[in-house]
């Protein structure tokens, strides 16, 4: 079973990386951010109770996203693979997310990480501000402390799975297909 944390900084390109990954792997597309917003709009235990805490302006508590990413991979049992966007993001994440794995008698293959340097994602953002209406993509001094925040907090999720082996640096600058076939070769010398 392939299972990848695909990894980088806003704007390094895992949305559109992913739904490649997918389409060429079959695997399932696992993102926090796609989870909480069906089981709330669902009405969902899990949903409300992230909702509260969301609704209050604070961070859902890793329990209820590791129980909500937990019902996902048992609804998919027969699958080729998971790709797990914008989780984890923290090493208490990671380590929930092994045990958990660990207990279905599989685990995380490899984090793919897009390394992308800041001027361009600044870049990326603005211009993708300008098409999606996104506040938060059109302001350079949120962008700098949205990657501030990856840096400080996420990043050092790479130390995590370097000490497992499982982290792979991909360089995220170049054409779309470029990006893809440099991630696809590095899975493929995985499986």
């Amino acid at each position: 079973m392939l299972n990848i944390v695909l990894f980088g900084p806003p704007g390094a390109g895992k949305g559109t990386q992913s739904a490649r990954l997918i389409d060429t792997y079959h695997l399932v597309h696992l993102s926090t951010g796609d989870i909480f917003r069906y089981n709330m709009k669902e009405g969902t235990e899990l949903g409300n109770l992230a909702k509260s805490y969301i609704d209050k302006g604070a961070l859902v508590p890793d329990e209820v996203t590791i129980s909500m990413l937990e019902a996902e991979v048992n609804a998919n049992p027969d699958v080729k693979g998971f790709i797990f966007d914008g989780f984890p993001r923290t090493t208490a994440q990671a380590e929930a997310l092994d045990v958990f794995l660990s207990s279905k008698g599989i685990e995380i293959t490899a984090m793919l990480a897009l390394e992308v340097e800041e001027q361009e994602l600044i870049t990326r953002l603005l211009e993708r501000g300008k098409s999606s209406g996104r506040a938060d993509d059109q302001n350079p001094d949120i962008i700098k402390n949205r990657i501030q925040v990856y840096e400080s907090e996420t990043a050092i999720l790479k130390d995590y799975y370097s000490a497992q082996n499982k982290f792979v640096g991909v360089k995220g600058v170049g054409s779309i297909e470029s990006i893809t076939l440099s991630l696809c070769k590095e899975i493929d010398t995985l499986s």
